[in-house]
């Protein structure tokens, strides 16, 4: 036996053969460890990659009008369970949360996998854990947006005047150190507010307090539609049963006046047209132009209209409802004016202002930097409550001077005017309920104002 062992020793291939069978299980062994930790590391890319498209594609659903949290949540579980089943026949468990305020989805994405060379360790499966988040990065919900470049106060507020905002973002685009102004007790309360220049103010004028030197932002209207004015409608002389009454009618305040109960049809109104001495108009389905004139509705009047676009255009156009008037208003759900509930041709040369009113506060303040030769679209109105859609001014400036809340039962009221100012005491209140209307919110505002980002 001894002379066994040293024949067999003494022999530099036997050696080498004895090495090489009592390696070859080890060998084997971490060629197995090797291949199956590859195939954990390709797995795991893929969930990962699955989880990335879930977060998107979740986030995503905020870019769209009519959406909600259940929504995006739904749409990053379907994407993330389809891209990780793609490719096995296992079933990952997929969980999606929304984070912040509507601004970044978080998705989860586990899978056991099971290991063959690791039920020789007893550990006969491991679990594949990933995460993805992804966010709107820049201005989301954008629901408020003053477009002048340069002035002081391009988005003003003063006195007791409130704007609630809690799920939208406010913007200004000027430049100056003080593109944004709130004094005394007036309060802007929103996701975010930012501002291209400075903002003037104290702490407890904003929640939270603005951002400054944001970068200015395009017009996100300008390349709507514009509908063309038709032939001037002709009102018959039965909807103004009490003309003569306090008086003759002023051309100024509206060439064409109702004081009745009447319902209009969609057209173009020339020389403006007027609602007063307590009539009560309905509009039909539509888009009423406003040529040359003015839309007042005063003296108790009241209007109401369902799918309607109020579009103003020439030097006397504007707007003005009264502090005794009554207003509730939708925009159109399709057409080319889908979701625009007033707008003005951005063309103009000498706007003239608009008539003091019959009754209520008579002129309004000038901007913060005085007259600046724009159309005025005036609120004074303690009944508008619904203004559901967006407010489209480029060159005018909307005046908000009401004592009780504005807007305040509209799903959602987008506005976007080169000023806008805010006295006396109203609680403008901009809803982002996108999901709770299927009035469509345009392109460019509401929840489709940013862009998306991904991290891990």
């Amino acid at each position: 036996m001894n002379h066994y062992v040293r024949a067999l020793t003494g022999n530099n291939h036997g050696g080498v053969a004895l090495i090489f069978a009592l390696a070859i299980p080890v060998l084997m062994g971490l060629t197995s460890a090797a291949l199956e930790y590859g195939s954990l590391v390709k797995r795991r890319t893929e969930l990962q990659r699955a989880a990335d498209g879930g977060s998107i594609a979740g986030v995503n659903q905020f870019k769209l009008a009519n959406t909600d949290d259940a929504a995006a949540i739904r749409a990053a579980i379907a994407m993330a369970q389809g891209q990780a089943q793609a490719s096995t026949d296992r079933q990952p468990q997929v969980q999606a949360e929304v984070l912040g305020n509507h601004s970044s989805v978080k998705v989860t994405v586990r899978e056991s996998v099971p290991l063959a060379f690791g039920k020789l360790l007893n550990v006969p499966q491991v679990e594949l854990v990933v995460h993805s988040t992804a966010k709107l990065a820049g201005t989301t919900r954008l629901c408020l947006l003053a477009l002048d470049p340069t002035r002081q106060g391009a988005f003003h507020l003063e006195a007791s005047a409130r704007i609630t905002a809690t799920d939208c973002s406010l913007y200004s685009n000027s430049t100056s150190s003080a593109g944004i102004q709130a004094e005394n007790n007036a309060v802007a309360s929103s996701i975010s507010t930012c501002t291209a220049g400075g903002y003037k103010g104290s702490s407890a004028n904003f929640t939270p307090p603005p951002a400054t030197g944001c970068p200015p932002l395009k017009d996100p209207l300008a390349g709507r539609a514009r509908p063309s004015p038709g032939p001037c409608i002709v009102l018959p002389t039965y909807t103004n049963p009490k003309k003569g009454d306090d008086g003759p009618d002023d051309p100024a305040y509206g060439s064409n006046v109702v004081s009745g109960t009447v319902t209009l049809d969609p057209g173009t109104y020339c020389g403006g047209l007027r609602l007063t001495k307590k009539a009560s108009v309905t509009l039909r389905p539509g888009t009423y132009i406003m040529k040359d004139g003015p839309l007042i509705v005063d003296k108790k009047g009241s209007l109401a209209g369902t799918n309607v676009s109020l579009y103003f255009t020439g030097d006397k156009a504007g707007l003005l409802f009264d502090q005794d008037s009554v207003v509730s208003l939708t925009a159109p759900r399709d057409g080319d004016m889908a979701g625009l509930l007033f707008s003005e041709d951005p063309e103009t040369s000498s706007p003239i202002s608009l008539p003091l009113p019959a009754s209520g506060k008579g002129k309004a303040k000038n901007a913060p930097e005085g007259a600046l030769g724009l159309r005025e679209y005036r609120i004074i109105s303690d009944e508008a409550r619904t203004l559901l859609g967006t407010i489209y001014l480029p060159v005018g400036r909307l005046i908000i001077d009401s004592k009780k809340p504005v807007a305040d039962q509209s799903a959602y009221t987008v506005i976007v005017a080169r000023q806008i100012n805010l006295y006396d005491g109203p609680n403008l209140m901009l809803n982002a309920r996108y999901g709770s209307t299927d009035v469509p919110v345009p392109e460019g505002v509401g929840p489709s104002s940013a862009d998306t980002v991904l991290s891990h």
